[in-house]
């Protein structure tokens, strides 16, 4: 790392802070006095999806947030709430400790997740991920639903 006034290498630290997913320095140049502000995160490595029909790509949480917000149309839940659900369920893909994850686990942590935070929302996401081919299959799950 160098100064991003002087290109020195010497620097020593002023302050410390921890959150969540970053350590936040604030550093000062030996050499000039410049002061400025570095973030260590952890690199996460790249996770793969392998895809019903065997192909792959990068895992992206925008299409996690994009199926749930979709299927939250006119229900009362707020964006922060699908965010912490969003995150929830990308911490437990990333806990299975694995480089690739097949997209029919990642469905269905979406789906006991959207179970537990509203039912309307966990119809209409499992009427589009399990691609019902009739109204019977509806009837069974909402008949499972109720059982619950």
């Amino acid at each position: 790392m160098k100064c991003p006034r002087c290109q020195s290498e010497n620097f020593k630290v002023l302050d410390t802070r921890a959150s969540d997913d970053a350590v936040r320095r604030r550093r000062e140049c030996v050499s000039c006095g410049f002061r400025f502000t570095t973030y260590e995160r952890i690199e996460q490595p790249t996770l793969l999806v392998v895809k019903k029909d065997n192909t792959r790509e990068v895992f992206d949480r925008e299409k996690i947030m994009r199926g749930i917000i979709r299927s939250a149309q006119k229900r009362p839940i707020s964006v922060e709430k699908i965010e912490e659900t969003v995150e929830a369920i990308e911490k437990k893909i990333r806990s299975l400790g694995e480089n690739e994850v097949q997209s029919e686990q990642i469905g269905e942590f979406v789906m006991a997740a959207l179970a537990k935070l509203d039912e309307i929302t966990y119809v209409r996401f499992a009427s589009v991920y399990r691609s019902f081919k009739d109204v019977s299959e509806l009837e069974d799950l909402l008949k499972h639903i109720t059982k619950k």
